[in-house]
């Protein structure tokens, strides 16, 4: 995913060192060239995929949700700091620092439920809801 997502060609070194890079973190706004101060980031987390229907999933589709490279929503490259914040949180709960991303934000977070067939409580498809009519 880092290599993927910067925006400057990266080099890969020994021990999967990164040299080069430049990332941006939509979540918070913030650059670094530095890769160690990002995280990737599950879209739809772990917790919350499993409280939304991935519990009855197999051992093999839980992994194929979590190592999701195939769909482009599933995950992102964004500070440390701003995905230890999100935790396991839906968007009932928490939406980016960043508020000109939380169109896309939600966006993404749908087409990841939609795609993996997870379902939204109450108060998450309210905020989903929400947030969306004034994008």
């Amino acid at each position: 995913m880092l290599i993927e997502e910067s925006r400057v060609p990266v080099t890969v070194g020994a021990g999967c060192s990164l040299q080069g890079g430049e990332w941006f973190s939509a979540y918070d706004g913030a650059t670094t060239t530095n890769p160690s101060d990002f995280d990737v980031d599950h879209m739809v987390p772990l917790k919350e995929a499993w409280d939304s229907g991935a519990y009855e999933w197999s051992a093999d589709r839980r992994q194929d949700f979590a190592n999701d490279l195939s769909n482009r929503n599933s995950l992102i490259a964004v500070t440390a700091g701003s995905n230890r914040s999100k935790g396991a949180d839906d968007p009932a709960e928490w939406l980016p620092p960043n508020a000109g991303y939380h169109c896309s934000y939600l966006n993404d977070w749908v087409a990841v439920k939609l795609f993996w067939d997870l379902s939204v409580d109450n108060f998450e498809f309210e905020a989903i809801r929400t947030g969306l009519a004034n994008c």
